[in-house]
């Protein structure tokens, strides 16, 4: 299915009333991009809703091996419209063919990692604590649990990733293999790819003969019907990733709910990025270039974009902001996803660069509608401490460089960092010996430490871990990426002397020993 129709997926149905429609939009030159497209009413998001409940006495219950094949075809119809799906993507998102080929490896590959997981089956932690009807004072009674979905999910496509992060990415296919039903609020920044990949799952659906609900796609220009949808009774939780205001917003509403439920909200960070004293002098040039292009990869519009970094105040860390200010200013403009991020990107580049003792070694770049040109500032701990603007994420191609006089000054400026992403330390072994009381505190900052690397890049795999103490993410005991993320739509249950025949087959006696504790 390639030609766009514009119109909302309720199962196997297309809605058909709306009230408002709104048009996808060339990045690069913010021409309207055909077809129109319809925003849901509140009948289509009941109506979404109402299928996704049926399907969840159905789909909830599928043994891994039907999920595991569920997953596989998505994954396989959406390689089936790679060119066509590439194309519309880098169209509405201005990032390249190549980047975006990429992307679609990676979603079509968790989508498998995922099926590999439920088909494995160890995942459900399943626990069997036989009987001792002889046990004295009482007898023992049996217990058998283990992990189970909680029912339908809403997931909000992310704007910097049209694909991994959006309607078949993470949170959707986290949440189906989990056995939920997923309604999928598309982002407004790129419905035609969303309809392109929201029709690779419904197709899967119905060529594995699922209930039709196991999956909706809604789309909306604004923010309605997200937050309906967010209020709706048959939604048991959310997955989110985009801005702090955004993430606020879906957290408020679900906590206002006559039932609350979880929201697995991942809402930016500023990654710090350190580079201790040895591995400045032995290789600051190398670092640098590094730097560089982990903070213009895809125009800075990564959730790990190192956007702070931390250095002691020497001549090494000089010599690396000159590389570093050189390679920044030698970077052609590129577009943004979107002008409403390109207009906060300016509007945040001369919110630091108005403040004192900010020094900015970049030249500024003229307002721009659609593109965005790579900035470095620089400033001491004394400034950094004393304003908070300064700790904020800057969504784009810009990095803050932090000269510290001393390891006390580099602790004193990460314990005023909220929680994070990401952090990197670039260091010798000496300097990792000489610098060890950094150790807690970055462990206690962050989701995942990277050692002499780069943050931007986040491998899909079971240790992973894309997530961090709040306000990176809603709830920092979480991941969004590897098989870890499959736990946040799932809550244990247990079954105390139940029949057998009405036992789960993990549960069962027979291959009991593989999984008894």
């Amino acid at each position: 299915m390639t030609a766009l129709q514009g119109k909302s997926l309720l199962g196997a149905s297309l809605a058909q009333r709306a009230i408002t429609t709104f048009h996808g939009v060339n990045a690069a030159t913010g021409e309207p991009l055909e077809p129109p497209f319809h925003a849901a009413t509140s009948s289509d998001v009941d109506a979404a809703a109402a299928l996704a409940i049926d399907a969840f006495a159905v789909y909830g219950r599928l043994s891994g091996r039907e999920k595991g094949g569920f997953l596989r075809r998505i994954a396989e119809n959406l390689e089936a419209m790679r060119d066509v799906l590439v194309a519309r993507a880098s169209l509405e998102t201005a990032l390249p063919a190549a980047r975006m080929h990429s992307e679609l490896g990676r979603t079509c590959g968790q989508l498998v990692l995922f099926a590999q997981l439920v088909e494995e089956g160890s995942w459900v932690d399943a626990r069997i604590d036989r009987a001792d009807p002889d046990r004295k004072p009482l007898p023992k009674p049996d217990v058998r649990s283990m992990l189970r979905p909680l029912g339908p999910v809403a997931v909000f496509g992310a704007s910097n990733f049209p694909l991994a992060f959006s309607v078949a990415g993470g949170d959707t296919a986290s949440a189906l293999a989990a056995g939920c039903p997923v309604i999928v609020k598309a982002h407004p920044s790129h419905p035609g790819t969303s309809e392109l990949a929201g029709h690779a799952i419904r197709d899967a659906v119905r060529e594995r003969r699922l209930p039709e609900g196991t999956f909706s796609l809604l789309f909306d220009g604004g923010y309605e019907v997200g937050i309906a949808l967010v209020r709706h009774p048959a939604i048991r939780a959310v997955g989110f990733t985009g801005s702090r205001k955004g993430g606020f917003a879906i957290m408020q509403a679900a906590a206002e709910r006559n039932v609350p439920i979880p929201v697995y909200a991942e809402m930016g960070s500023v990654n710090p990025f350190i580079v201790l004293p040895g591995a400045m002098r032995e290789r600051g040039a190398e670092i640098a270039a590094g730097l560089h292009a982990a903070v213009t990869m895809g125009v800075g519009q990564f959730c790990t974009n190192p956007g702070l970094v931390i250095v002691d105040d020497s001549d090494a860390s000089e010599r690396f902001l000159h590389e570093l200010q050189e390679k920044m200013a030698a970077t052609a403009p590129a577009a943004m996803l979107n002008g409403g991020i390109c207009s906060a990107y300016h509007e945040g580049l001369a919110t630091v660069a108005a403040i004192p003792g900010v020094d900015m070694r970049t030249k500024p770049s003229a307002a721009d509608t659609r593109s965005a040109t790579p900035a470095l500032f620089v400033t001491g701990e004394s400034a950094f401490l004393a304003d908070s603007r300064l700790h904020a994420e800057l969504f784009g191609p810009a990095t803050l460089v932090v000269r510290c006089s001393s390891p006390a000054g580099m602790r004193e400026v990460l314990r005023l960092l909220e929680g994070q992403l990401t952090v990197t330390v670039h260091g010798t072994d000496e300097d990792f010996v000489a610098h060890q009381e950094l150790l807690p505190l970055l462990e206690s900052l962050a989701g995942r430490i990277v050692f002499n690397g780069y943050p931007t890049g986040v491998e899909v795999g079971p240790a992973i871990v894309h997530g961090g103490p709040y306000p990176a993410t809603s709830d920092g005991r979480s991941t969004s990426v590897g098989t870890r993320a499959i736990e946040r739509f799932t809550r244990p249950f247990a079954w105390q002397n139940a029949p057998r025949s009405l036992l789960p087959e993990e549960l069962r006696d027979v291959g009991a020993a593989r999984i008894e504790n």
